[in-house]
């Protein structure tokens, strides 16, 4: 058993834990992923199929790192022998060792995030649901578009009722395990048109839409298989017996939808390890409820309970400043973060007279780490609110800093859907979104009267001309999926891109034109990841990927720069230098617009929230707020957060020696 002599005893007391509910309380930090990864290798170790085994966390990076670290422990399972290499979504390529003597080459744990969970329950019973497995996932750019076309033809004032604020209401009622038809029932309790009577409406067409086009968007990946298990005692029975040992990380960020999946396939063999952090439970605003976690052991009366305190991530001033920050709070379960690393630097303080000096502070100071030697990527710059990066980007164009802005993903750009596109379209011709995309990209002529007759059924009223061109298209798509099944992913990709005429429109063309070629070339690099796969399989998962993406994902891409992101952003990261700017009452902690007083949660989420900026950090936290900061066009004059006044002072420096002033350009009148 030398796989236990690198973890501590309460690591060794949850690894050795095999049969019943167990609840891991894993403080920030405490090598949680480490003690999943070496429990799913205990219990093949003790004779369990690795095919009954399933770990679900919540981001894809958090799924990648797991699954690599899951198979590089199995390859030291005695007997291996050259096999197979398991992929992003557990797909199976080369070079990979397995022990054939105890599993099939197929048999291997299910690591994933719920959603693409979702995606694998929904395609193996896409019959029973009436969907074609080749259904095309709205990502939320997709949905978004589709409630404003949905509020522009209902002549609702979009100004008035924000798309995205509807879209967010929608998805965390469908995280709640609303049906449109039930949101319609309570909708019509209100009088006149008010946001809820607003929302019933568009959500009503937005499911119409999404059922005419054989689509579904982010919250029904949950929603249909919440139903599905639900339904089919058959299909429920078959998943409870396949995963019979379930493994979920991040518990308290657990909606309703995934905590009930979640029970329906524990509920035959009860054993579930839950793994999760109550004071890192911040995103209560999409639906995550921390009486998940907090019940567990009502839900599973026979649980077994471990707290992992020991942090080896940070210095013992950081985890000091952390501990006194969140033992503020009420709802949570008691546990004093601790560790052998060295006491560290002190925390730095710094009062900036307005934003722009606090923004040149940070920039300055990144100037100084990255001259001493420190890498670029080891730096991360966080805010409470996304507005406040634009000064801070400003400090680093001037000093000419590299940086990278978390929230950019690759997927999202435009050359990029639209290459992928033409792939859904050709995989699901009632994907009308898709096809009213590229249809006329490159441009083939085709207006938009055109294409109302077109998806009308109208062809026969096309002048001879526009019906020939119309048709070239079509037999484009029909073209792109015969050769689904004969070309790998990446040669699929180009394929597109030059019988589509994108390559001979993008590489003639301007500067900007052909970097968009790049992004493109660059999306056949990404797909080649796939080509192993059985043809077919390879485009579902790079199409799937594409729609699955998060914000995260992009980090991997460019690596030697500085990171900004938000708070939020950051849950699940770790740097060695982390800089929490904006640490003014009402910015963080956070008031809302127009928002009355907060309630006790909300301030405890605030707090959870701080305590999560705190703890990304490995070697150096630096901390500012602005005495004035200009929002929204008006100049407020700031008191600091009372985050800062929580902190010992034994533990702060106040930064004295930084001065920096706008220049004032006087003009001859």
């Amino acid at each position: 058993m030398d796989y236990l002599k690198d973890l501590n005893e309460k690591q060794k007391e949850t690894v050795l834990h095999k049969d019943g509910p167990l609840l891991i309380l894993a403080g920030a930090g405490s090598g949680k992923t480490k003690t999943i990864t070496h429990r799913i290798f205990h219990l093949v170790s003790e004779g369990v199929s690795p095919r009954q085994i399933l770990a679900i966390t919540f981001t894809n990076k958090a799924a990648k790192e797991m699954r690599e670290r899951v198979l590089d422990l199995l390859k030291k399972l005695p007997g291996a022998l050259p096999a197979i290499q398991v992929g992003a979504n557990n797909e199976i390529s080369k070079n990979f060792q397995f022990p054939i003597s105890n599993f099939q080459k197929d048999e291997i744990p299910f690591v994933s995030t719920f959603h693409s969970l979702g995606v694998r329950i929904i395609k193996e019973n896409s019959k029973e649901l009436g969907i074609p497995r080749h259904f095309t996932i709205f990502d939320k750019g997709d949905s978004l578009k589709a409630v404003k076309e949905i509020l522009k033809e209902l002549d609702i004032d979009s100004k008035q009722f924000e798309p995205s604020k509807i879209l967010g209401i929608i998805s965390r009622e469908k995280g709640a395990l609303t049906t449109a038809e039930n949101y319609l029932e309570k909708a019509g309790a209100f009088k006149g048109y008010s946001l809820n009577k607003v929302v019933s409406d568009v959500w009503t067409l937005y499911e119409k839409r999404l059922g005419q086009e054989k689509s579904l968007d982010f919250d029904d990946l949950l929603l249909k298989t919440y139903r599905l298990l639900r339904k089919s005692k058959e299909i429920l029975d078959y998943y409870q017996n396949l995963w019979q040992y379930i493994h979920i990380d991040e518990y308290q960020d657990t909606n309703k939808a995934q905590y009930e999946i979640i029970k329906l396939l524990a509920a035959k063999n009860r054993n579930i390890c839950a793994v999760g952090d109550i004071d890192q439970n911040i995103y209560s605003w999409r639906g995550a409820d921390i009486q998940n976690i907090l019940n567990f052991e009502k839900d599973y009366p026979e649980a077994k309970a471990v707290i992992l305190e020991e942090n080896y991530r940070s210095t013992q001033t950081i985890l000091a400043v952390a501990n006194g920050i969140i033992e503020k709070n009420t709802m949570r379960r008691k546990k004093n973060l601790f560790t052998k690393n060295q006491e560290g630097d002190k925390v730095t303080l710094f009062e900036a007279h307005n934003e722009n000096e606090e923004a040149r502070f940070i920039a300055e100071k990144v100037k100084r780490l990255i001259a001493d030697g420190v890498a670029p990527k080891e730096i991360a710059i966080l805010y409470r609110a996304n507005f406040q990066s634009r000064v801070i980007e400003e400090a680093f164009l001037t000093l000419n800093l590299p940086y990278q802005l978390l929230g950019v993903k690759f997927f999202e750009r435009k050359e990029v859907k639209d290459t992928l596109s033409y792939l859904r379209a050709a995989l699901n011709r009632d994907s009308l979104s898709d096809i009213k995309r590229v249809i006329n990209f490159p441009t083939r002529g085709l207006g938009k009267v055109t294409l109302a007759k077109v998806f009308a059924g109208r062809e026969a009223e096309l002048p001879a001309g526009t019906k020939a061109k119309v048709a070239n298209f079509y037999g484009l798509l029909d073209k792109i999926k015969e050769n689904v099944l004969s070309l790998k992913p990446s040669e699929l990709v180009r394929f597109i891109v030059k019988e589509s005429g994108i390559e001979t429109e993008l590489k003639d063309g301007s500067d900007d034109d052909k970097e968009r070629l790049e992004n493109i070339m660059e999306l056949a690099t990404m797909a080649k990841k796939y080509d192993y796969l059985p043809y077919g399989e390879g485009v579902e998962k790079l199409i799937e990927e594409s729609a699955l993406s998060t914000d995260q994902d992009s980090l991997e891409k460019e690596s030697g720069a500085v990171k900004m992101m938000t708070v939020h952003a950051s849950k699940g990261l770790e740097f060695d230098y982390i800089f929490i700017s904006g640490l003014e009452e009402d910015l963080f902690p956070h008031q809302r617009i127009g928002g009355g007083a907060k309630s006790i949660e909300d301030s405890e989420e605030e707090r959870r929230l701080f305590y999560v900026a705190i703890t990304r950090a490995k070697k150096k936290l630096f901390l500012s707020y602005a005495r004035s900061r200009t929002i929204f066009g008006s100049l407020q004059i700031n008191s600091p957060s009372q985050f800062i006044s929580d902190i010992e002072p034994e533990f702060l420096e106040e930064e004295k020696s930084f001065e920096y002033r706008e220049k004032i350009i006087y003009m001859d009148l």
